[in-house]
């Protein structure tokens, strides 16, 4: 298989789940900053030139992390990282693989907001202020549903675990996280996960942020 992929972006949660199937990849890297993104090679297996793609060895190309995620999990069922129709579960983990990507689209707007405007003068703090605020009633929502588990499914890790996990690497650097005890907690159990751990040593180094945290500036 072939993962077109950039560090630290969301082609990481393709990265970890083929490394939790035990899955070997051949990982074709691209950079936000060097036009490569426009490449034909990348356009033909995503035609909004986004990451991730991906190559089946069946030659079938796919785009969009929760798609590719459930097909490899539905693909590979004896790692129990899918919850199919009738698993009491079901609801609750398509509601998180949908949730991720809420939460997702807020931390993008607060990455083009600090990190992608070309004059960061040009940032509107007002509108920093209700992307913050909104990723945090998020995040306070899935601290909550942590509450008294080690997994977002009551019956496990799964891909929504992989969906939403990958968030709270990017979500420190704009909201203190020591504030959510059960996502700290949850987090250092991603850590101890080996498939994880040798996800991010292939993972590459990332080049968006220059700093450990990125406060809303003053509207003065």
């Amino acid at each position: 298989m072939i993962l077109h992929h950039i560090p630290f972006s969301r082609s990481f949660r393709i990265l970890w789940m083929l490394e939790e199937i035990g899955r070997q990849v051949d990982l074709r890297v691209y950079s936000i900053r060097d036009g490569s993104m426009r490449s034909k090679e990348l356009l033909r297996c995503s035609p909004a030139g986004r990451v991730p793609a991906i190559e089946f060895d069946d030659g079938s190309v796919m785009f969009e992390s929760a798609a590719i995620l459930q097909v490899l999990a539905e693909t590979h069922p004896e790692f129990d990282l899918d919850r199919p129709i009738g698993h009491p579960d079901r609801y609750r983990f398509l509601e998180i693989l949908s949730f991720a990507e809420t939460i997702g689209s807020e931390l993008e707007m607060l990455n083009l907001q600090h990190l992608f405007l070309r004059n960061p003068k040009d940032m509107s703090v007002s509108v920093a202020k209700l992307n913050t605020a909104r990723m945090k009633i998020g995040l306070k929502a899935v601290d909550a549903m942590l509450d008294g588990q080690d997994w977002l499914c009551r019956s496990g890790f799964s891909i929504a675990d992989i969906m939403m996990g990958f968030n709270l690497f990017c979500a420190k650097y704009f909201i203190d996280m020591e504030q959510f005890e059960n996502l700290t907690a949850y987090r250092s159990r991603i850590d101890e996960r080996p498939a994880y751990q040798r996800a991010c040593k292939k993972d590459g180094e990332q080049d968006f942020y220059k700093q450990d945290f990125y406060p809303i500036p003053n509207s003065a």
